[in-house]
């Protein structure tokens, strides 16, 4: 069996409430007397009850993560991020994934109430803003992504226009003039892909460049099969462009791809910028010049609005950082 607090107390010649304390990182322990204790918590081995701990506190300890895409590098990497800044907070982060789809987010905001869960991070894709205002039923909601739900609930965003006007602006100033986009995605609730194109569009006529219809590409999702096929179409369209600008790193790999296949090259032909910086896109051929979100911002943010939430606090909206990576394919 492991060692209990009685044995922990007796090995470090102190209470079993002073050692309950340092457990439970009580402020008010003397710095030697907490040292003692945990230099005998190290030698025992003592694992706290997490369970009983957190029922004693009327918290369980659990926040659930829901996102669309588990496979996404982006939502992969960000939910990596989120279990490291979870542990910090002590609590274990639940991964739910929802496809995007309505019912299915739905569902999850409504299965939330009553359930022993001390918060909800969300990346909602089809929900309106009326659906999210509705929330979890008195469990701690936070929102990452563009959609909000009208200021009413703690949200951890990047700020996607400005982002889209640098990585626009970027390719005019390397000389581009006939500047593709691939990402719009009409047919979501989030937003995401509105801001792109509205910062892609504001940066085309800062520059005195009319956007061109015909060089704005829809997709489905954004993956890198979209991303070829979207290339693609511009080819099969006989369109004429000389950079892309991709609505993620995703869409952008595929449409390099794509690009290469047909001939293009990378970036002499044609110059390829994406947006979340996965780790794919440093290894690519050639690496990929894309929007950096602060990720690891943006984790931390969501469990500090999780952990400091109190009914009379007002709703945080936080913007994150972001910077432009310059890498190969549009140097």
């Amino acid at each position: 069996m492991s060692a209990g607090l009685r044995e922990v107390a007796a090995r470090a010649g102190v209470s079993v409430r002073t050692v309950s304390n340092v457990v439970s990182g009580f402020a008010l322990v003397a710095p030697e007397t907490r040292a003692r204790v945990q230099r005998a918590i190290d030698e025992l081995q003592y694992r706290p009850n997490a369970a009983a701990r957190h029922l004693r506190g009327g918290r369980s300890g659990l926040v659930a993560l829901a996102i669309p895409e588990i496979a996404s590098p982006y939502f992969g990497e960000l939910a990596g991020l989120l279990v490291r800044e979870a542990e910090q907070h002590g609590w274990m982060l639940l991964v739910q994934q929802t496809d995007g789809d309505p019912d299915q987010e739905r569902r999850l905001l409504e299965g939330v109430r009553g359930q022993v869960i001390d918060g909800l991070i969300l990346s909602p894709w089809a929900l309106s803003p009326e659906d999210l205002r509705r929330g979890p039923g008195g469990v701690p909601l936070v929102l990452l992504g563009e959609q909000d739900a009208d200021g009413l609930l703690d949200h951890v965003a990047v700020d996607s226009v400005a982002a889209a006007y640098e990585a626009t602006t970027h390719l005019i100033g390397i000389g581009r003039r006939r500047i593709a986009a691939i990402g719009l995605q009409p047919h979501l609730e989030n937003g995401t892909a509105a801001r792109r194109l509205d910062g892609y569009r504001q940066a085309l006529h800062a520059a005195g460049l009319e956007p061109d219809p015909a060089l704005e590409v829809p997709v489905q999702r954004l993956h890198r099969a979209d991303g070829a096929a979207g290339l693609r179409s511009l080819l099969d369209a006989d369109a004429s462009f000389d950079a892309v600008f991709c609505f993620s790193d995703q869409l952008a790999l595929g449409a390099m791809q794509a690009a290469q296949q047909h001939g293009l090259r990378i970036p002499a032909d044609l110059a390829v910028v994406g947006f979340d910086d996965v780790e794919d896109g440093l290894y690519a051929t050639p690496s990929l010049t894309t929007v950096s979100p602060d990720k690891a911002a943006i984790a931390r943010e969501a469990l500090t609005c999780l952990a400091d939430r109190t009914p009379d606090k007002p709703p945080r909206r936080i913007v994150a950082a972001h910077r432009l990576v310059i890498r190969d394919s549009a140097p």
